[in-house]
């Protein structure tokens, strides 16, 4: 049997491959325009076309893993990921590369959404929220430090090094995933992957308004910060004058916030509710929000005061995540899987209207993006506040 931590590791680097792949080529968008004769907004679009095929692949990852299984629906995602990594890396047009970025986000997905629902096949209640905690503290790690590796590698061996670092890196997940990782999703216990059934499972989810609820809280408490990175190479470059190799002043703050909210929200499993917990964690990203609201609107736009904003909402963020996650997932029992699918999709289909909609409207000044995440926030507390006081229903089964 596969040790607690050796299944946190491998959840973790199968759910940050989604963010290293978002993360580490931003550095790189001037030189990739230049490279591939596109302008800037065709470049920023590579991030929608990974982004949507990501989203909408995310409704198949978990139902395909509730039919054939964890294990084997995590391998044949890899494989396909390192392939379409390594079509981004030979890539020689725009054009292409839209095309391989999609490849890769109709991939990137399964390792997050798998990974929740294998935490729930081998964990219950406190111990899950552990897990689901210690998960989220490695995961954190990948926005930290791959957009600083991408700068690195942008600047000592060109924009195609990264998505070569991407291959190197798949092929050893890869490789460790065919050593270590179980299959924990008993044949007894799998659901037929078939059309009549899928439709009424997926409508009796996505009707749900103790999901819905849950779902649209974390996706928009996550894009109260999420809009800052996608917006990264503006905020960061434009408006704080920092380099390509400096997006730590970005990335940095936010992930250690991350890190330390996901260890709270472990240490507090079993101790208090995930009710209070979650409240205790809307009361930090308020806090974040006020003074980013402070800042952006009193003082010229600058490091570190400009930033400062991240860490304090990231902790919060990270605290309520794991218990609203489980609060959803808890609901459908039987469907784990497709539940997470769901989950999912509803956070990167938002992820995806932020990225091609939301940051270029807001991207333009720093009150701009403090108000539009602010709003975003108003809007995740007000999903939670729907969901907590929701009558008490009996797992779906």
């Amino acid at each position: 049997m596969i040790s607690y931590r050796l299944l946190a590791v491998l959840l973790a680097t199968l759910s940050a491959l989604g963010p290293f792949s978002i993360d580490t080529y931003l550095p790189a968008f001037p030189e990739m325009g230049q490279s591939l004769g596109a302008t800037p907004l065709q470049v920023q679009q590579t991030l929608t076309a990974y982004l949507l095929p990501f989203a909408i692949m995310t409704l198949w990852h978990g139902a395909l893993s509730d039919a054939l299984g964890r294990r084997r629906v995590i391998l044949w995602a890899l494989v396909l990921f390192g392939l379409a990594s390594v079509g981004c890396t030979l890539a020689t047009s725009i054009e292409q590369l839209w095309l391989f970025r999609a490849l890769q986000g109709m991939t990137a997905g399964a390792g997050i959404v798998v990974g929740r629902a294998v935490v729930r096949d081998v964990f219950q209640g406190a111990e899950a929220q552990r897990l689901m905690a210690h998960v989220a503290i490695m995961f954190a790690l990948a926005p930290a430090i791959a957009p600083i590796i991408g700068g690195w590698l942008h600047v000592a061996f060109g924009w195609r090094s990264i998505f070569l670092f991407l291959v190197l890196a798949t092929a050893l997940l890869l490789a460790a995933c065919w050593r270590w990782l179980p299959e924990t999703l008993a044949p007894e216990s799998r659901q037929p992957l078939h059309p009549g059934y899928l439709m009424g499972a997926y409508r009796a989810v996505l009707t749900s308004p103790g999901f819905l609820s849950a779902s649209l809280a974390i996706s928009f408490n996550f894009l109260g910060f999420f809009i800052y990175v996608m917006s990264a190479p503006v905020f960061l470059m434009q408006h704080l004058g920092r380099s390509e190799t400096e997006f730590y002043w970005l990335f940095g703050p936010a992930m250690a916030g991350l890190m330390g909210g996901s260890w709270i929200s472990g240490h507090l499993a079993g101790r208090i509710t995930p009710r209070v917990t979650a409240l205790a964690g809307y009361a930090l990203m308020g806090l974040g929000a006020a003074i980013n609201l402070a800042v952006s609107f009193g003082l010229p736009p600058g490091i570190p005061w400009s930033v400062v904003h991240l860490l304090v909402y990231n902790v919060g963020m990270a605290m309520a995540m794991p218990c609203l996650t489980l609060m959803a997932l808890d609901l459908f029992p039987r469907q784990r899987g497709l539940a997470a699918s769901c989950q999912t999709f509803l956070q990167a289909g938002m992820n995806t209207v932020a990225a091609a909609l939301l940051a270029p409207l807001l991207w333009d000044t720093t009150r701009h993006l403090a108000l539009g995440s602010t709003l975003l926030l108003a809007l995740g507390l007000a999903c939670t506040l729907l969901h907590l006081g929701l009558p008490r229903r009996t797992p779906a089964t």
